[in-house]
């Protein structure tokens, strides 16, 4: 009988040249590769609600918006992602080509892997000196959970806020619920 063949590991260098040619999205964890699914209707509708907003509000400071095709590299962690929409306000990552090293603030949208959304992988960017806030927005509930790095290094659900819409303060501006779920389920 035939056993089934080990998945093969990379290195993060060897997985960037990997994954440059590669037609789908893979993310990368401790030397194991996860190939990404493609997203529901909803999923996008969101993340391109969020990510256009933040745009026009983020005009004229140092800080940009980006979208799910930009890499997030996560040393500490030894991990890549692409999260769904990342502000960055650091030198660095604005001359970036492909890959962010210090976003400020990062936004999950929720579908099937809500799990590892809220477990491993925010465990992962938590290791970010840079990220402040990191948010979960959940089309089916039409809700949102912004979690806030405090002084002391520990993380804040910050219910009264999200109650009120993407509510980022580390980027003194909001997103109200009705533009971040406009036209989910139209």
């Amino acid at each position: 009988m035939a056993l089934p063949q080990p998945a093969a590991r990379f290195e993060r260098a060897d997985f960037f040249a990997w994954e440059a040619e590669q037609p789908m999205k893979h993310d990368y964890v401790a030397g194991e590769v996860f190939a990404q699914a493609g997203a529901r209707q909803d999923h996008v509708v969101v993340a391109l609600n969020i990510a256009a907003s933040l745009r026009q509000k983020l005009r004229g400071t140092p800080c940009r918006a980006y979208i799910s095709d930009m890499q997030l590299e996560v040393v500490q962690a030894d991990a890549v992602f692409y999260p769904d929409v990342m502000v960055s306000c650091h030198p660095e990552d604005l001359a970036a080509e492909r890959v962010l090293h210090h976003p400020r603030v990062i936004i999950e949208v929720l579908s099937d892997s809500t799990a590892y959304d809220r477990g491993a992988k925010f465990a992962a960017v938590r290791m970010l000196d840079s990220l402040q806030e990191y948010a979960l927005v959940d089309p089916g509930r039409r809700s949102v959970e912004i979690f806030r790095r405090l002084p002391s290094n520990d993380w804040l659900l910050a219910t009264g806020d999200s109650a009120r819409g993407l509510v980022l303060a580390a980027l003194e501006l909001e997103i109200g619920l009705d533009e971040v779920f406009e036209d989910v389920g139209a």
